[in-house]
C-alpha cells in the first residue's frame, strides 16, 4: 500500500509545482482548473478501496524514516480514515471547482492554491498515519496551513486577527497533544497507535495515562472548536468563502473530531473520558446553537452554527464511549449506536454545511453583502440559491426529507438511551443529557429559520445592497447542487453509507468486538410513533414560536455584557501578555554588555554550580592526578598575569595584546599535552583575530575606564570570581564523576564509525558540523527576513488599509 504514501505527498508536490510553474499556465485557464484534478485523483483512488475496506481488511504501509527513535512513516487505510479521507477530497474538490468562479484572476490565485494543497495534503497526513510523531507533524502543518488562508486576505486587520487566534489557540492545543503522544510512548514503548491498542491491558496502568488522556483532549477541543476553545472559529470566518466551506465544514475542525474517534480505543472505558467528551460536546452544542440566533452576519450564523453541529458529534462519541466500558454483551448495541450516529452526522454535517457555506459565498458575491438587516426578498431574483438555502437548512434543522433529520433522530435515541446506563454514575443526572440536547436543537431549528427568512423571504430592500442581485453564473451553482443532492440522496439511500463506509469505521472504533455488524444499526426514517419523534415534534412547534416571537425576546442577549465573553478575556490575556513582555523586555534588554555578562553568568553559577552542590557532584580527588611540572607552573602564571593586567589596561590595543597572550599560552598546553592539531588551530585561530582586532582598534578612542560605584564595582568581581571557581571545580569534578557512563566511550566508538583517526578531528569534522549547519541555516532564515525587509515594499495604500 505504498500508493497511499504517495497519495499523501502527492499535494505537497504539486503546491510545489503551481508555485514554480504558476506563470505560464495562467496564460492558458483559469489556475482552478489545473488544481482541480488533484483532489479528484486522489478521490477516485480510494473510492476503488471502499469495497476490500468494506469487507474488514486493513491496508497498512511502513516507510522506515527514523527506526533508531522508532519514527516509521506508517501509512494506514481502515474505514475511519476512508471516511475521512473521502470527506477531504471529496469536498476539496467540490471547493476548488467552486473557487474557479468565486475568486477573481487578480486574486494570488497561485499562493492560494498552494496553501489550499498544503492544508488537503497536512489533513491526509493526519488521518493516514499510525506514529504518533508522523500524526503530530502534519497536525500542526494544517494549523500552519489554515494560517495562511484565513489569512490570504492579509490587506485586511479582520483577516489577520483571525489568522492569528486561530494559529495561537489551535497550536497551544497541539502542543499540549504532543506531550500526551510523548507520555503515550513511555507508557506504551512505541509511538503507534495500532501497538498502543494492542498493549492497552499494560498502558491502561500506567500513572501517564490519564494525563496523556487530558493532554490529547486539550488538542483535540482546540482544534475542533469546542467550549470555551470556539472563540477562533468565528474570526476565521473572515477568510475567503471557499475556504470557510473547506476547512470550518469538512476538514480542519473535523481533524479533533477524527483525533477522539481514533483513541477511543485507548481511552473510552475511562470515566473521565466519557465525562470530558460528551460534557464538553452538549456544553458546546447548547451554546454554539444559543449565539448563532444572535447573529447579524451570514457566515458568522454558520460559524455558531458549526460549533454547535460540533459539539453534537463529539458528544455523541462521548456517549457511545459507554460501549467499551461494558464490552461486548447485550446492551452494547444501545450505547455504541452513538458512535455510529456520530460517524453518520459527520458526514451529513461536511454536506448540507459545505452547501450553506457555499450558498452564503453566492449571496455576498452577487449582492455584496452578508448582514441578513440589509438583505430580504431575494427569493424571486435567485431561485437556485434559494433552494439550496433551504435543503441545507432544513437538513440542519434535522427535518425531514433529509439526511440530517436521519443522524439527528439516532442522537435523541442516544442521548435518551444514556439515561439507563449504570457506569460512570450517570443515572444521577442522566436527564440533563436529552433535555440539554432538545433545547439546542431548539435554537438549532430557530437560527435555521432565520438564514432563510431574513435572507430570501420578506420584503426586498435593493437600496441597502452594494449591487444588484442576481442568481450567480452556474459554475458557481454546481458544487452546491451536488452537496444538496447527496443532502437528499442520503436521505433516500442510507444504508449504501450504513453497509460500506460507517460499519468499518464502527469496527475501527471497536475492534475488539467480535461482529461489529451486530452494532451497526438499520438506519430508517420511519421507526414508529417514539420519544424521538415527540422530541422532533417539540422543535418544530417550539422553535417556531420562537422565532415568530423572536423579537419579543431576542433582547435577552443584551443582558449578557461583552465585557464578560471568553473573546473579551481572549483580549485581555493578549493585552496583558504583550504589555507584560514588552516591560520585561525593557527591563534587561538595557543596551549595555556589561549587564548581559552579568545575567549569563548570574545563570551559569545557579544552573552548574547549583546542580553540583545539590547532586554532590563536587567530588575532587587531588591525589589520584599527575604531578604538576614547574614549565606549567610558569604557563599559568603567564596567564593569571595577563588576566590581571587586562582589567588595569588603559588602552584597547594593549589590551588586545593581553588577550592574544591568554590564547598562546592556551596553545602552549596544548602542544605540552600532545594535542599538535588543537595547537595548530588555536595559534591560527588567535593569530588571525588578534590581527583583526588590532587593526580595528588602532582608529578606535583611546579606551576610558568605565566609572563603577563600589557597589557595582564588587558585585562584579564576586560574580568573576565565583565563575572562574565553577569553571574550576567542575572541571576538577567531572574527571572522577562516577554517577553517569562517560561520554569518551561513545565518541571512541564513533569516530571509527565515522572513519577518522582522530577523535578531535572527528568530533569537529562530523558532529560539530551539525551544529554549523544549524547556525547556517539560522543565518540563513536571518539573511532572508533582512533582504523582504529591505525590498519588499507595500503596495501604495495598503498598509492603511483596514477593510
Amino acid at each position: 500500500m505504498a500508493i497511499l504514501f504517495l497519495a499523501i505527498l502527492f499535494p505537497f508536490i504539486c503546491a510545489a509545482l503551481v508555485s514554480l510553474l504558476h506563470k505560464r499556465l495562467r496564460r492558458i485557464a483559469h489556475l482552478g482548473w489545473f488544481i482541480l484534478p488533484i483532489p479528484l485523483i486522489i478521490f477516485l483512488f480510494l473510492i476503488q478501496y471502499i469495497p476490500q475496506i468494506a469487507e474488514g481488511k486493513t491496508l497498512i504501509h511502513t516507510y522506515k524514516w527514523i527506526p533508531s527513535f522508532h519514527i516509521n512513516f506508517t501509512t494506514y487505510l481502515d474505514g475511519l480514515s476512508m471516511i475521512f479521507g473521502l470527506l477531504i477530497t471529496g469536498v476539496g474538490s467540490l471547493v476548488i471547482l467552486y473557487s474557479i468562479f468565486y475568486l477573481s484572476t487578480k486574486e494570488s490565485l497561485h499562493h492560494f492554491y498552494c496553501y489550499l494543497l498544503l492544508f488537503m495534503g497536512a489533513m491526509l497526513g493526519v488521518v493516514f498515519s499510525d506514529n504518533l510523531m508522523v500524526l503530530y507533524t502534519f497536525w500542526e502543518l494544517t494549523s500552519v496551513s489554515s494560517f495562511l488562508l484565513i489569512a490570504f486576505w492579509h490587506h485586511r486587520k479582520a483577516s489577520r486577527a483571525g489568522a492569528k487566534k486561530a494559529m495561537m489557540i489551535t497550536v497551544f492545543g497541539g502542543l499540549s497533544m504532543l506531550a500526551g503522544f510523548l507520555m503515550l510512548y513511555v507508557a506504551a514503548d512505541t509511538f503507534s497507535i495500532r501497538g498502543i491498542v494492542a498493549t492497552l491491558d499494560i498502558v491502561s496502568q500506567h500513572a501517564l495515562f490519564i494525563p496523556a488522556l487530558i493532554c490529547i483532549l486539550l488538542g483535540a477541543f482546540t482544534k475542533s472548536a469546542q467550549f470555551p476553545f470556539h472563540i477562533w472559529l468565528p474570526d476565521a470566518m473572515e477568510a475567503p468563502t471557499p475556504v470557510s466551506a473547506y476547512l470550518h465544514s469538512a476538514t480542519m475542525v473535523k481533524a479533533g473530531i477524527y483525533l477522539v474517534a481514533r483513541f477511543s480505543p485507548i481511552f473510552g472505558g475511562e470515566a473521565i473520558w466519557f465525562w470530558l467528551v460528551s460534557g464538553i460536546g452538549l456544553i458546546t452544542l447548547f451554546w454554539g446553537s444559543f449565539n448563532a440566533v444572535r447573529q447579524i452576519d451570514l457566515k458568522a450564523l454558520l460559524a455558531y452554527s458549526t460549533i454547535s453541529q460540533l459539539g453534537l458529534i463529539m458528544s455523541l462519541f462521548g456517549l457511545g464511549s459507554v460501549g467499551h466500558y461494558y464490552g461486548y454483551a447485550d446492551s452494547t448495541l444501545l450505547y455504541t449506536q452513538a458512535s455510529f450516529a456520530a460517524l453518520f452526522h459527520l458526514i451529513n454535517h461536511s454536506t448540507f454545511k459545505g452547501a450553506l457555506f457555499m450558498m452564503v459565498g453566492i449571496v455576498d458575491h452577487e449582492a455584496g453583502t452578508r448582514d441578513i438587516r440589509r438583505l430580504g426578498g431575494l427569493m424571486a431574483l435567485m431561485p437556485i440559491t434559494f433552494t439550496i438555502a433551504v435543503i441545507g437548512s432544513f437538513s440542519m434543522a434535522g427535518l425531514p426529507p433529509f439526511n440530517g433529520f436521519l443522524s439527528k433522530e439516532m442522537f435523541f435515541a442516544a442521548v435518551l438511551a444514556i439515561r439507563d446506563v449504570e457506569a460512570f454514575s450517570i443515572a444521577d443526572i442522566g436527564l440533563l443529557f436529552p433535555m440539554v440536547a432538545w433545547v439546542a436543537s431548539i435554537f438549532t431549528f430557530v437560527y435555521s429559520m432565520i438564514l432563510i427568512s431574513r435572507t430570501f423571504l420578506g420584503r426586498f430592500q435593493p437600496e441597502r445592497l452594494d449591487k444588484k442581485p442576481h442568481e450567480a453564473p452556474f459554475g458557481m451553482l454546481i458544487s452546491p447542487i451536488i452537496l444538496c443532492v447527496l443532502v437528499v440522496g442520503i436521505f433516500l439511500f442510507p444504508n449504501l453509507i450504513g453497509h460500506y463506509l460507517l460499519q468499518p469505521a464502527m469496527a475501527s472504533i471497536y475492534p475488539s468486538f467480535p461482529s461489529i455488524s451486530e452494532l451497526t444499526p438499520h438506519i430508517s426514517a420511519w421507526h414508529g410513533f417514539n420519544m424521538e419523534l415527540v422530541m422532533t415534534i417539540g422543535v418544530v412547534i417550539i422553535g417556531t414560536v420562537l422565532y415568530k416571537t423572536l423579537k419579543s425576546w431576542q433582547p435577552l442577549y443584551r443582558l449578557f455584557s461583552q465585557r464578560y465573553t471568553f473573546n473579551a478575556y481572549y483580549n485581555q490575556a493578549l493585552s496583558f501578555a504583550e504589555s507584560g513582555s514588552t516591560k520585561l523586555t525593557n527591563r534587561y534588554m538595557t543596551g549595555n554588555l556589561t549587564h548581559y555578562f552579568i545575567y549569563i553568568y548570574v545563570f551559569f553559577i545557579a544552573l552548574i554550580a547549583g546542580y553540583f552542590i545539590w547532586s554532590d557532584a563536587m567530588v575532587l580527588r587531588v591525589t589520584r592526578d599527575a604531578a604538576v611540572e614547574s614549565h606549567e607552573l610558569i604557563l599559568v602564571f603567564v596567564m593569571m598575569f595577563a588576566a590581571l593586567w587586562i582589567v588595569f589596561a588603559k588602552g584597547r590595543v594593549t589590551a588586545m595584546l593581553l588577550n592574544g597572550v591568554l590564547g598562546y599560552s592556551i596553545a602552549f598546553f596544548f602542544v605540552i599535552f600532545r594535542a599538535p592539531d588543537l595547537a595548530l588551530t588555536q595559534l591560527v585561530v588567535e593569530s588571525v583575530t588578534t590581527a583583526l582586532f588590532l587593526l580595528c582598534f588602532k582608529y578606535l578612542p583611546d579606551l576610558m575606564p568605565e566609572q563603577k560605584q563600589r557597589k557595582a564595582r564588587w558585585s562584579h568581581v564576586t560574580i568573576s570570581i565565583l565563575v572562574g571557581a565553577t569553571v574550576t571545580l567542575v572541571g576538577l569534578a567531572v574527571v572522577h564523576y562516577e554517577r553517569f557512563e562517560s561520554i569518551a566511550t561513545y565518541f571512541n566508538d564513533a569516530y571509527e564509525l565515522a572513519g577518522g583517526s582522530n577523535i578531535v578531528n572527528t568530533i569537529l569534522g562530523d558532529f560539530r558540523a551539525f551544529d554549523t549547519m544549524l547556525e547556517v541555516v539560522v543565518l540563513l532564515i536571518a539573511g532572508l527576513g533582512v533582504y523582504t525587509l529591505t525590498k519588499l515594499k507595500p503596495r501604495k495604500g495598503e498598509a492603511d488599509n483596514e477593510n
